[in-house]
């Protein structure tokens, strides 16, 4: 799927959202949600198999990916998980499918636990949910994002080449990493970049933390053991939090389990859902 694109829009509270719909519209609705600093082109092969037995949303958050990005936008946990119940009445949907990764695990269980977004089932993949967050490096960023956006453009370039390319184990393809880099590259997308991760507070996470209990959907944590951002150990942590939360590691994957081992995932994902019927 190299000509991924998102041709629909949505006009959310805080910028304008790029959006997808793939699969029959007859089919039950699942929405994947990207992390950070990524975009739905992570997304491209899982959705494409999911697609064949489900309606799959897939969109970019506001100030990520081919969404509006500009000065002064809230794009912290908090206003995402607004905007995705915004986005899920927009789509007509009460009860989809919810699989998220990374940042969009904490987007997904503020709108599930503070929003009253209802959910058929949820998946998890290597999500921010646990308190502490955040790599050494992520936090020297945040706590310096003003310095960091002056940097000259070829060695911003550089750095976010090599931060993207930590979250994979094996490392990702040289066009896999062209592409997801490509929209934090120039402006607006060199002033996005520090943005998300000035605004990244894990207060958003503590608001939610002693809730995990309350889950009472359906709830796959997955997880790459070779996760260099999050310990897996977060994962078994987060699996024991949730309420028969099923747990499924995924050998030789790092953070980009989609990117690392998309057929595990997917196989792990197709037989939770199989699991609902």
């Amino acid at each position: 799927m190299a000509d991924w694109t998102l041709p629909e829009t949505f006009a959310g509270s805080t910028g304008t959202v790029r959006w997808n719909r793939l699969g029959g519209a007859d089919r039950p609705p699942l929405v994947l949600l990207h992390g950070t600093p990524f975009s739905s082109y992570v997304w491209r092969a899982v959705a494409g198999s999911l697609a064949r037995d489900h309606q799959v949303f897939v969109w970019d958050m506001p100030g990520y990916g081919m969404s509006e990005k500009c000065a002064g936008q809230d794009v912290s946990l908090a206003a995402q998980g607004r905007v995705f119940t915004e986005l899920l009445a927009h789509w007509g949907l009460a009860e989809p499918v919810v699989v998220a990764h990374d940042f969009g695990g904490a987007v997904a269980l503020r709108a599930h636990l503070l929003h009253g977004a209802d959910y058929r089932a949820l998946a998890l993949v290597d999500p921010v949910a646990l308190a502490p967050w955040g790599s050494p490096f992520f936090r020297l960023v945040r706590d310096h994002a003003d310095v960091f956006e002056k940097l000259p453009p070829a060695l911003h370039g550089a750095l976010v080449r090599e931060y993207v390319g930590s979250a994979s184990s094996p490392g990702l393809h040289p066009a896999v990493l062209d592409r997801l880099a490509r929209p934090w590259l120039g402006e607006p997308g060199q002033s996005a970049f520090y943005r998300q991760i000035a605004q990244a507070d894990q207060r958003h996470t503590d608001e939610i933390q002693d809730r995990y209990p309350a889950i009472r959907v359906p709830t796959l944590v997955c997880w790459g053991e070779e996760d260099a951002w999050i310990p897996v150990d977060k994962g078994r942590e987060l699996a024991a939090a949730v309420p028969g939360a099923r747990w499924e590691p995924v050998a030789g994957a790092g953070h980009l389990v989609q990117e690392d081992a998309p057929a595990q995932l997917t196989a792990a994902l197709i037989a939770f859902l199989r699991g609902l019927r």
